[in-house]
């Protein structure tokens, strides 16, 4: 994880005699802890406070382009997938999303050169497909894909999710480094509710969770 940088912000006191000028004096900064971050927080507190945060999940989707365009004959790309439960909501006029995406993740290599993507948010009764798309030291994602119904989106060509809740295909219109990640925004290109059954997954102090 990179580390966060500090910034000190450093008083000055002023001291006053009668026979010399004014002489100003830098406070001694604040120590560091040993995870680099300024006293306060530490990573594990951070992530404590934050899982205290109920979150929607949803698997962001992407079809990766073929490696030579111009030619018929070479291997088509690949669809890749991942569960994400940091998403929101931007704007309205015009509809923008935000996703937050671990920097150097596959997803976040791929959308750095793949403008179009997909969203599904996922119902509660999915909680199976959350979980195989967050697994670490996982299979290939065409395995991954395989007994999932989905369909193809028409815009981004990116795999829509079968009984999600809704989805929604996006275009990039801005990449923004925050720290150790990426928040890729998106333009709203078309907006689906393929199931309305069913309650939404959340995601609560480290496990998948249903309303009621």
């Amino acid at each position: 994880m990179r580390r966060a940088r500090t910034e000190i912000s450093v008083s000055y006191v002023q001291h006053t005699h009668a026979s010399a000028p004014p002489v100003t004096v830098p406070a001694q900064p604040s120590p560091a802890s040993p995870l680099g971050h300024a006293v306060g927080v530490t990573n594990d507190e951070f992530r404590a406070a934050m899982s205290r945060l109920a979150a929607g999940v949803v698997l962001v989707t992407a079809r990766e382009p073929a490696l030579d365009p111009d030619d018929p004959q070479a291997p088509s790309g690949e669809d890749v997938g991942m569960t994400a439960t940091a998403f929101m909501s931007v704007s309205l006029d015009p509809p923008l999303v935000l996703v937050s995406l671990r920097e150097g993740a596959r997803m976040d290599d791929l959308l750095a050169e793949q403008p179009l993507w997909a969203v599904s948010v996922l119902a509660e009764s999915q909680r199976h497909i959350a979980g195989r798309f967050a697994m670490k030291g996982r299979i290939s994602d065409r395995l991954l894909f395989e007994d999932i119904p989905y369909v193809r989106g028409e815009a981004s060509g990116a795999p829509l999710v079968g009984g999600a809740l809704a989805t929604l295909e996006c275009r990039t219109e801005q990449r923004v480094t925050a720290g150790d990640h990426t928040l890729v925004i998106g333009r709203v290109l078309t907006a689906r509710l393929p199931s309305a059954d069913g309650g939404p997954l959340l995601y609560f102090k480290g496990r998948y969770r249903h309303l009621g």
